[in-house]
């Protein structure tokens, strides 16, 4: 245990890294792991599941052309208001063709027969 609350500064356990070294090397270059599990009955495949991880930087990430975070709307209120603003683009167009079709039953408001 270090004195003083420190942390040591280096481990000589055969590596001269330390786990801050470590992710920095690993957020800046990134690292994919992949798999597939697969469940077969009788030859007979039954269920794949693909699991990809992809561990990088935002930056390294964005160079690789990975963004879906910025399109996203759980995860971005950029992308939350566009999708709010296209949604409303769609309900007036729609409203101007249902106005179209029928001028004199939409016009004031009002509903004639």
């Amino acid at each position: 245990m270090p004195s003083g609350g420190r942390l040591p500064e280096r481990y000589d356990g055969g590596s001269s890294a330390n786990l801050a070294d470590i992710l920095e090397r690993v957020l800046d270059k990134g690292v994919v792991i992949a798999g597939d599990i697969r469940i077969n009955l009788l030859d007979i495949e039954l269920l794949t599941i693909k699991l990809r991880l992809i561990v990088a930087s935002v930056d390294k990430a964005k160079e690789m052309g990975i963004d879906w975070w910025e399109t996203d709307p759980a995860l971005s209120s950029n992308a939350r208001r566009t999708e709010l603003s296209e949604e409303n683009e769609r309900l007036r167009q729609r409203v101007a063709e249902l106005e179209q079709r029928n001028p004199e039953r939409l016009e004031g408001g009002r509903h004639e027969r």
